[in-house]
């Protein structure tokens, strides 16, 4: 894939540092997505989907023209070329098996599954674009696996829908596709990319909608899952994943694993199951372990620079 010569509005190179915390925070901002969604009470999930895609379009179309003008928006649709319609189609699908999933499966349940993307993000980096996936990093992501599979054994005895769980893998593969996309064209804006993805998934669910209407309170609902939880995720994430390496990225982003079931269990009294509780317990021993020892590998580093 390849982007047009064209060229973006001048933004303000970011350290690794500054990426990996954008990634957290959209991590924080997107663990709240589940909490909101059982504040709804729509039957219909392509209103859901229809009335979230829009008001998430409107913040970043706001966002991008408070930042760049209309003239230098303009230049970053025409510059994101073939990378960013493959990052916008990919979160489109994200966001739709999303919404879908929430009615099949807990909120538990779809974030873990999704805790296989960095070991997703490393093998496309690594296969496709021969990107170095550093050991420790490899020893974190097989730790974030297995207790994935301790948790997907609720779904292998009928304790939680098989459909609920593949809507939640297909997530973890568009958001690693994304992942790695972002970081090899790492010259090309993608705020557009995900603005277009905002459009694609509300055009499929204005689509298939079987109405439009919504109570004044599940309006407001509406609007702050959209613009803020998905919206200002999306902004966040894009925006720093440019400056960490995919995986890296991947396995940052797995902190709204942990947060999402801890929210709703405190809000909703949705309880995970205890296998769900034992595999969110290695994926965060996973995390923070691989921080620490980061942590500690760059600090050494630094001392021998200096």
């Amino acid at each position: 894939m390849s982007s047009t010569p064209l060229q973006a509005p001048a933004e303000p190179s970011l350290s690794q540092t500054q990426g990996i915390f954008l990634v957290l925070m959209s991590a924080v901002v997107w663990s709240f997505g589940g909490t909101l969604a059982r504040f709804l009470d729509i039957e219909d999930v392509w209103t859901v989907v229809f009335w979230r895609s829009l008001f998430a379009a409107l913040f970043l179309l706001g966002f991008m023209l408070t930042r760049d003008g209309i003239a230098g928006t303009g230049r970053l649709f025409r510059g994101m070329g073939l990378p960013g319609i493959a990052v916008g189609a990919c979160f489109a699908t994200a966001s739709v098996s999303f919404i879908i999933a929430l009615g099949y499966t807990t909120v538990a349940n779809i974030m873990l599954l999704q805790a296989g993307v960095p070991l997703i993000a490393a093998l496309i980096g690594w296969i496709v674009y021969r990107e170095g996936v550093a050991v420790s990093t490899w020893i974190a992501i097989g730790a974030v696996i297995c207790g994935v599979l301790i948790m997907v054994s609720d779904s292998l005895t009928g304790a939680v829908s098989p459909i609920g769980d593949a809507l939640a893998l297909l997530i973890a593969f568009a958001f690693a596709f994304a992942t790695v996309i972002t970081r090899k064209y790492a010259h090309v804006r993608m705020t557009p990319a995900v603005l277009l993805g905002t459009i694609i998934a509300g055009t499929l669910a204005a689509s298939q909608t079987t109405g439009f209407a919504v109570t004044l309170p599940q309006l407001g609902i509406l609007i702050v899952f959209g613009a803020f939880n998905f919206g200002l995720g999306l902004a966040l994430f894009v925006t720093g994943a440019r400056f960490v390496p995919s995986a890296l990225a991947a396995l940052f982003g797995t902190a709204e694993t942990v947060l999402a079931p801890l929210w709703v269990a405190l809000i909703h009294g949705e309880i995970p199951s205890p296998n769900t509780i034992i595999g969110g317990s290695v994926v965060l021993l996973a995390l923070l372990s691989y921080l620490t020892v980061e942590l500690l590998r760059q600090q050494r580093l630094a001392r021998r620079t200096a």
